[in-house]
C-alpha cells in the first residue's frame, strides 16, 4: 500500500499519535519504527530524533514533520537528502504551553520582598511562535516586555529589536532573559559571555528552546560570580543532563528534564494529516522549513 507515514521517536507514545492519526485519516497506514515494512510504501515521517540512516533508507519519501520544535537534528542529519521538505508542527497549543511554563511560579514558601510584575523587565530572545505567545502573555499579566529576533517583527505590547544592532540595548533593559532562540550555524552558544555580562548584574536566565544556544561553561562562570543571579534550564547541550555536570549541584540552578512544551497528538495530529493531505493534492505545504534559515 502506497502512502504510509513512518513514526520514529523514542520519546514520544506511538500508541496515542497512532490513535490520533488515524481519528483525522482513517485511511492512512501508519508505521511505527523499527517496523517499517515494505520501505518503498513510505511517504511521509513523523519523526523525533530518527536514527541515523533510518529516513535516508525510504526511497520514496516527500514529507518529514519534526515532532519538536526544533528541526536542528533533521538538519544536521547528512544522510537525509536535501530535496525533502521539512515541517514544523504549527500547534498553536504547544505554544500555549511554552509561554505557560515560561509564566509559571515556583510554589515555594519562602519570604522575600516581592517585586511588583510591572517593575520586572523581562526579554525573550527568538519571537517565533513559541517566543511570541510567551512574549503575548508576559506583556498581558503586567510585565514590561521586550523581543528580540534576527529580523524586524511587530507584535502589540512588546517592544522590539532585531539583528547585531538591537541586542545590546535589548539586554540592558532585560532582568529575565527567556531563550526560546531555535539551534542554528548563527544562534550557537550566541548566549555566551557577551551576552550574559551584556545583562543587568543580577539578572535571571531562563533556557526552553535548544540546549545549543546558551554557552553552558559561560553560564556557570556567570553564574558563580553573581553576574546571572539564577538560571531556569530546561534544555540541554547533552541530554540527559550527565549527573556529574555542576548544574545538579547549584542553588541557585533549577535543572528541568526538556518538559516546557510538548505536541498533544489528539491536537498536533490535525497539522500532520493536512499536510498529507495538500502533499497528495499537489497544494503549497504549512509549516515548512526554511534549510538555509535553519527554521
Amino acid at each position: 500500500m502506497a502512502g504510509a507515514l513512518l513514526f520514529s521517536s523514542k520519546l514520544d507514545d506511538p500508541v496515542a499519535w497512532s490513535a490520533a492519526l488515524k481519528a483525522a485519516m482513517p485511511e492512512l497506514d501508519v508505521r511505527v519504527s523499527p517496523e517499517l515494512g515494505d520501505l518503498a510504501d513510505i511517504e511521509t515521517a513523523l519523526v523525533w530524533k530518527a536514527p541515523p540512516g533510518e529516513l535516508a533508507s525510504l526511497p520514496n519519501l516527500k514529507l518529514i514533520t519534526n515532532l519538536g520544535a526544533g528541526v536542528d537534528p533533521i538538519l544536521a542529519d547528512p544522510t537525509i537528502p536535501p530535496h525533502i521538505p521539512v515541517a514544523r508542527l504549527g500547534d498553536e497549543v504547544m505554544a500555549q504551553m511554552m509561554a505557560q511554563f515560561v509564566t509559571q511560579r515556583n510554589r515555594r514558601w519562602h519570604y522575600a520582598l516581592p517585586t511588583a510584575s510591572y517593575d520586572c523587565r523581562v526579554g525573550v530572545m527568538g519571537i517565533g511562535l513559541l517566543g511570541g505567545a510567551a512574549a503575548r502573555m508576559l506583556a498581558g499579566i503586567g510585565f514590561p516586555v521586550a523581543g528580540w529576533g534576527r529580523s524586524p517583527r511587530t507584535i502589540e505590547g512588546v517592544e522590539t529589536y532585531h539583528g547585531a544592532a538591537g541586542l545590546a540595548p535589548f539586554l540592558a533593559r532585560t532582568d529575565i532573559l527567556v531563550c526560546l532562540l531555535p539551534l542554528t550555524r548563527e544562534t550557537r552558544h550566541i548566549v555566551g559571555r557577551d551576552v550574559l555580562y551584556g545583562l543587568p548584574r543580577g539578572a535571571k536566565l531562563i533556557n526552553c528552546g535548544r540546549g545549543g544556544t546558551v554557552d553552558e561553561t559561560a553560564l556557570l562562570e556567570a553564574l558563580r560570580d553573581g553576574q546571572i543571579g539564577e538560571a531556569t534550564i530546561d534544555v540541554f547541550e547533552e541530554e540527559p543532563l550527565p549527573a556529574e555536570h555542576p548544574f545538579w549541584g547549584m542553588e541557585n540552578v533549577l535543572v528541568l528534564p526538556h518538559i516546557a512544551s510538548i505536541a498533544v497528538p489528539e491536537i498536533a495530529a490535525r497539522d500532520v494529516v493536512e499536510n498529507i493531505r495538500r502533499l497528495r493534492a499537489g497544494e503549497k505545504l504549512l509549516n515548512i522549513v526554511d534549510r538555509a534559515r535553519g527554521y
